[in-house]
C-alpha cells in the first residue's frame, strides 16, 4: 500500500516518534511524504521514503496523487492550535480522502488505529479496489 505522510511543523517530532514506533509495519509499505517530514522520518527510522517538495508544493504533489486515487492511507498530523489561515491544502487533502474513500488519520490516536488495522489486513480492500458496501456512497 502507498502511505502518504504529512505533518505540520509543530507535529513533525510526533510523526517521527510515531513512525519509529511502527517502523516494522511501515517498512512493508511504500511511503511518500513532503520533503522535510520525509527526511526527518527517514533519518530517524531508516525507512525508504519518496520525498516530494517541502511545504505547500509537496502537499500539492500529494494532492495530485490523491486526486488520481494513488494513495491508500494518509497520515496527516495537523496542528489544530496554530492552523495556517491561508493554506487551503489541508481541507483539500481531507476532501480528496473523502472522495476516494482513503483512510486518513489527523492525530496520533487515529493514526495508531489505522496502522493496527493496516497490520491486521483490514485495509486490504484498498489494493483490491473493492470498497466494502458499508463504505460506498449510497
Amino acid at each position: 500500500m502507498k502511505i502518504a505522510i504529512i505533518a505540520h511543523d509543530a507535529k513533525k517530532e510526533l510523526m517521527v516518534q510515531f513512525c519509529s514506533a511502527y517502523c516494522g509495519i511501515l517498512s512493508k509499505h511504500s511511503l511518500i511524504a513532503t520533503n522535510t517530514t520525509g527526511k526527518q522520518v527517514s533519518e530517524a527510522t531508516g525507512l525508504p521514503i519518496k520525498r516530494y517538495l517541502s511545504g505547500r508544493g509537496g502537499a500539492e504533489q500529494i494532492l495530485a496523487l490523491l486526486s488520481c486515487n494513488e494513495v491508500d492511507v494518509l497520515l496527516f498530523f495537523r496542528d489544530p492550535i496554530n492552523p495556517k489561515a491561508n493554506d487551503p491544502n489541508d481541507m483539500d487533502l481531507l476532501r480528496l480522502c473523502d472522495v476516494h474513500s482513503v483512510p486518513v488519520a489527523t492525530n496520533i490516536a487515529t493514526a495508531e488505529a489505522l496502522i493496527l488495522a493496516l497490520e491486521r489486513g483490514d485495509l486490504d480492500w484498498r489494493q483490491a479496489g473493492n470498497i466494502p458496501i458499508s463504505l460506498k456512497n449510497t
